[in-house]
Parts: structure tokens; C-alpha cells; sequence
């Protein structure tokens, strides 16, 4: 007969039972103290590693990844401009903008290094670099600075 033929047969709640080799801590008791090596944690500071980066520096990084994705930029505004099929030009930003994403948060994870972290934020901004390189490329075309 399995468990759930049995009539008239309940079920009681289950209790624990303490045979007083430790002390049950209830929910109205006060949090666990804490270790005083833990109260106030002391940042890691290697020698001969910065711990900030100049803002020259950090201009430099970003401008280095700007010119390179204002390159792709109009490389891709071009290619979706001169084709008669868009297919293949979207799919090709669309894998750009998750390149660059992708390549941004990994690029974040990297601990202790302030110039990876310039990279990082450089490389979320690119398709603003990007878009805005198209966007000169596109008012070249308008304005007739650049002949069909």
C-alpha cells in the first residue's frame, strides 16, 4: 500500500529536537558578532602599482579607442550606404555593438589596473565614436561634400 492510500492517517509538522550539545540561536536573538579583523577592512596597496590614472592618460586611452572605432564607423556607414542587400552591413554593426560590449565588461574585470579600466570605459563609448564618425560621413553626403 503506498504512502498516499493510507486513510484517516495525518501528518504531524516535524520538530526538531535538541539534545544539548549546542545552543539553537532563535530569530529574535541579536546577529552573530563580528570578528574585530573585520570591522574596518585596510585596502591592498602593492608597491609600484598606481592605484589612479593621470587624466592625460586616461584622454589618451579613450582617443586611441575613439579614432579606431570612428574608423569602423565609417567603414560600416560606407558598406550599409554603397549596398543594395542591408542584410549583411546590420548584422555586421549588430556584431559590432556586442563586440564592443562584450569586450567592455571583460575588459572592467580586470582588478588593479587603472589603464584596463580607462580601455573598459573607452570601449562602452565606441559606438558613440562610431555613430558620430557616421554621422560626418552621412553629412558629407548630404551637403554634397562628397559626390556620389
Amino acid at each position: 500500500m503506498a504512502e498516499g492510500d493510507r486513510e484517516g492517517e495525518h501528518t504531524q509538522p516535524f520538530t526538531p529536537e535538541f539534545t544539548g550539545s549546542f545552543t539553537a540561536q532563535g530569530l529574535m536573538d541579536g546577529p552573530a558578532p563580528v570578528p574585530p579583523a573585520l570591522h574596518s577592512p585596510q585596502p591592498l596597496v602593492v608597491p609600484g602599482v598606481d592605484q589612479f590614472l593621470n587624466r592625460w592618460r586616461f584622454v589618451l586611452v579613450v582617443t586611441g579607442v575613439w579614432i579606431v572605432a570612428a574608423a569602423a564607423g565609417v567603414g560600416l556607414y560606407y558598406w550599409w550606404y554603397q549596398s543594395l542587400d542591408k542584410t549583411m552591413p546590420v548584422f555586421a554593426v549588430l556584431v559590432y555593438l556586442v563586440s564592443c560590449i562584450v569586450g567592455s565588461l571583460l575588459t572592467a574585470m580586470v582588478q588593479n589596473r587603472p589603464a584596463m579600466s580607462a580601455t573598459a570605459i573607452a570601449l562602452m563609448s565606441a559606438p558613440f565614436a562610431s555613430t558620430a564618425a557616421a554621422a560626418v560621413l552621412y553629412g558629407g553626403y548630404v551637403f554634397g561634400w562628397i559626390t556620389r
